[in-house]
Order: C-alpha cells, then structure tokens, then sequence
C-alpha cells in the first residue's frame, strides 16, 4: 500500500510474481511471500533487512519458509537485480530493496543502516582494473557511532 494507506497500481496480489518473473526467476510461494515482504510493505521506500530478520517478519506473516530459504532466496533475488547486499561488518549482510547507485551510512550503536546519496559522497584515486575489467561499483559505507573519552 502506498503512504496514504490505499493500494498504489504497481502493488497488489500480482506485484510480487510480475517482479519475479521480471526478473526472470519462477514466483514459487516462498519467493512471492518474501518479495511481497520486502517489496509491498508500506514501510519506506527502501528496505535493509538481514536474512535473520526477513525470516522473523515471514513467520510472523504465516509464510513456511526455513532460514536456509530466505538465505537462498535474498541470494537469488541480489544476482537477479532486485536486491543489493551491503556488508558492513563480519556479522551479517543487509540486503537493500534500493538496487541504484546510492552509499550507506551505519550506526554501529544500533545497527541501522540508512541510504546516503552516491552525490553526498566523493570518491577519488578508484585504481584501473586490469586489462579487459570494469569498475562495476564502488560501496562506501560511513560508520557512526557514540562518542568515546
């Protein structure tokens, strides 16, 4: 549903399986389940969840999804184009619905991670790749955090 509370056009019982197919994987339940999750909650307009966490939100919703599923399924949905993965740290990686060329801001306190606009951000001395490579993107991620004396 959009901000209003009223069901925008792009969302809907078929918004979850048109993305899929879209982005060319086959809309079994669970991927529909979690993509409805990730993508039609009136939450924002982009997400960052952990595996750990979307699995909660999904038993809470009723879906029958295991952990290893919802690992499967972010895995799938990032190297399909609709998620991102943001590693902060060694512990788990966020998995961001914002899939444009965009950097993120952590607070390490809290472990919330909120988007930076890749314009805010200026990133020079990008070494040349080997002969035949790209640069394919540039992560920055801005660490915050209390004070400490």
């Amino acid at each position: 549903m959009g901000r209003t509370g009223h069901r925008t056009p792009e969302q809907g019982p078929k918004a979850a399986e048109a993305r899929i197919r879209a982005a060319g994987l086959r809309p079994t339940r669970q991927r529909r389940a979690l993509a409805a999750l990730l993508f039609e909650q009136d939450t924002g307009p982009d997400r960052h969840v952990t595996a750990e966490a979307l699995h909660a939100e999904a038993t809470s919703a009723g879906a029958a999804v295991s952990l290893a599923t919802v690992y499967n399924t972010l895995h799938q949905f990032t190297a399909a184009g609709l998620l991102r993965e943001v590693v902060v740290d060694a512990g788990p990686s966020y998995f961001d619905t914002n899939t444009s060329d965009h950097h993120h801001l952590y607070d390490e306190d809290t472990g919330e991670i909120a988007d930076l606009s890749a314009s805010r951000i200026r990133v020079s001395g990008i070494p040349r790749p080997r002969p035949g490579a790209e640069v394919a993107r540039v992560d920055v991620v801005v660490r915050v955090r209390s004070r400490r004396s």
